[in-house]
């Protein structure tokens, strides 16, 4: 794990850090299919993990700073029913994610053949407990209203076990839907006082998280933590961006900055999958710099933003990319 004051340089002295984009995204749309499957895209770190390797040096390429292991809906007892696996099988598999994106950011780095070229980190990907029902409510949060705090603790510790053990170089929590489940990571994060970690809700609209609760008030749950580096948005239409990191512009703490990844603004339909809501993934590059003037210092991309985004994104913040590769 970085210790906070060398996330924050890499932050703050060389301009934001650019996040991957989506990676099932780009994982189907080089043949992988993803669609309907309970694990999603962990599943390929039992049956291909080559195929993320090369998704993740895709991204590598077009100019990510940070690649996001794909273990979103990745779980030990998700690995145990629908893998038929023992429990230390499932553990090696969630750990499997971290050392995957590792390799690759070695092979990347290695290829590069360059002294002095930048680092890229591996962000531990910790889903909300909805992406495991698979029935939308990550962009609800309604399950939350049945669990208590504890019983959010207990679901996600062994994968923030896991992906700490395995050597992430901070975690990230995505897609939070409910303000009940933000106070449980927060909580369980104290845990592992080693790890850093950021904090990024889904939301519905510009002031609210997915669970009717205030952006304001998740935000405050966030500045509980001194362990977290960053705060903010995750898989949602980019327009909602600017007016969400507004309405808390005020409350945000000196130590943290915000982290922005939207999707292209289609919208998510549990039986008709992405729907096309009129705007596309190119007003994410265009809209950066003004994110970057509202504190941003971590940007990418969500769900349907593929490499070539990434590439315009980085192109847009640092005016210099890599094109990224047709093959691997």
């Amino acid at each position: 794990m970085y210790s906070s004051a060398t996330l924050r340089h890499y932050m703050n002295d060389n301009g934001p850090l650019i996040l991957d984009g989506g990676l099932a995204t780009e994982l189907e749309a080089q043949g992988a299919k993803l669609q309907g499957d309970p694990l999603w895209s962990a599943r390929l770190l039992h049956t291909n993990p080559q195929f993320i390797r090369d998704a993740h040096y895709r991204f590598l390429l077009s100019g990510a700073d940070v690649i996001t292991t794909a273990t979103y809906q990745a779980s030990i007892s998700g690995f145990i029913n629908h893998l038929d696996v023992s429990s230390e099988c499932a553990r090696e598999l969630l750990m499997s994610g971290v050392h995957v994106a590792k390799e690759t950011v070695e092979r990347f780095i290695c290829d590069s053949h360059s002294t002095g070229q930048r680092y890229p980190m591996v962000a531990g990907s910790v889903g909300p407990y909805g992406a495991s029902l698979q029935n939308g409510s990550e962009y609800t949060g309604a399950y939350a209203e049945q669990m208590s705090i504890e019983e959010l603790k207990v679901w996600h510790r062994p994968q923030v076990d896991c992906l700490a053990a395995a050597g992430a170089d901070l975690i990230a929590f995505e897609t939070i839907p409910s303000i009940k489940e933000a106070e449980a990571l927060v909580e369980l994060l104290r845990e592992f006082p080693n790890c850093k970690a950021w904090l990024s809700f889904s939301c519905k609209d510009g002031k609210c998280i997915s669970d009717g609760s205030s952006f304001t008030d998740a935000v405050q749950i966030a500045n509980r933590s001194k362990q977290l580096v960053a705060v903010g948005v995750n898989c949602c239409p980019p327009t909602l961006v600017e007016p969400l990191l507004d309405s808390a512009r005020s409350l945000l703490s000196p130590d943290m900055c915000w982290v922005v990844y939207p999707n292209s603004g289609e919208e998510w339909d549990t039986e008709q999958g992405w729907q096309t809501s009129g705007e596309t993934s190119v007003s994410i590059p265009q809209l950066s710099h003004t994110w970057k003037k509202q504190g941003a210092a971590l940007i990418g991309g969500c769900c349907r933003i593929g490499p070539a985004q990434i590439a315009e994104l980085k192109q847009q913040l640092k005016g210099s990319c890599t094109s990224p590769a047709s093959t691997v």
